[in-house]
């Protein structure tokens, strides 16, 4: 089945990172290696305990699929859980993109996959920062090695206080033969004093299917014991 070919991209997608990588400054700046220094040096611990509601949706207009589902999900010292409370569409794509992301999460989590990818000197290397219309400073990251959970693009910071606000680029390693290029776009603030993802979006440019769009919501309710948020489901928020 053709729909099945661009499926394969998007779980990765979801437990990394997603849509265009950055475009290219207009204006370049002098080096401010003084807002990197500060971003490498922040600290960035993780959160022993999250729990927190996502909406995803995923959709390819050349097979006219789409669906769309909501999720609470737990983070713990005993791992990483989740329960579908809400979803609609495309059978196929609820089951094999937006099921599937979570249980791909679940096995990189558990295998410590996701700490791989911090943005390191050990495994990044840094070019000179940009200054962008939005006063932010786009700094161009290349891995050091090819792997599915690496980004080759920019790191949009803050130049008032080194915070990372955005990561934009594209998948260093495809996934899959079928995916000629994974973009993606993560937003990012800080949530209880820890640097939380808030926004992941993709574009897979898959053969046959062409464009395949992801993108996954979060809302957190507590962060290490605190509450930080009553998040309500889609539908929920719409009675």
């Amino acid at each position: 089945m053709r729909l099945r070919t661009w499926l394969l991209a998007v779980p990765f997608v979801a437990v990394l990172a997603a849509q265009p990588a950055a475009t290219p400054p207009d204006e370049p700046a002098a080096p401010r290696s003084e807002v990197l220094e500060r971003f490498l040096a922040l600290p960035d611990p993780r959160p022993t305990q999250v729990r927190a509601l996502r909406h995803l949706e995923a959709r390819n207009d050349h097979f006219e699929k789409s669906a769309w589902m909501d999720v609470w999900t737990d983070v713990d010292e005993s791992g990483f859980r989740y329960q579908i409370v809400d979803d609609g569409g495309s059978d196929y794509i609820r089951n094999h993109v937006l099921r599937a992301a979570h249980d791909s999460e679940v096995e990189m989590r558990a295998s410590g996959g996701t700490e791989r990818a911090a943005f390191t000197t050990e495994n990044y290397i840094f070019d000179d920062g940009v200054v962008q219309p939005d006063g932010l400073l786009s700094f161009p990251v290349r891995p050091r090695r090819k792997d599915l959970l690496f980004v080759e693009g920019s790191l949009f910071i803050s130049p008032d206080d080194g915070e990372l606000v955005r990561l934009e680029g594209k998948l260093s390693k495809s996934p899959s033969f079928w995916t000629r290029r994974v973009d993606i776009v993560r937003r990012y603030r800080r949530v209880a004093g820890f640097r939380m993802p808030v926004v992941v979006e993709s574009v897979a440019n898959v053969r046959i299917a062409g464009p395949s769009t992801f993108r996954m919501d979060y809302e957190y309710e507590s962060v290490n014991g605190q509450r930080v948020g009553s998040p309500q489901p889609r539908t929920a928020q719409l009675r």
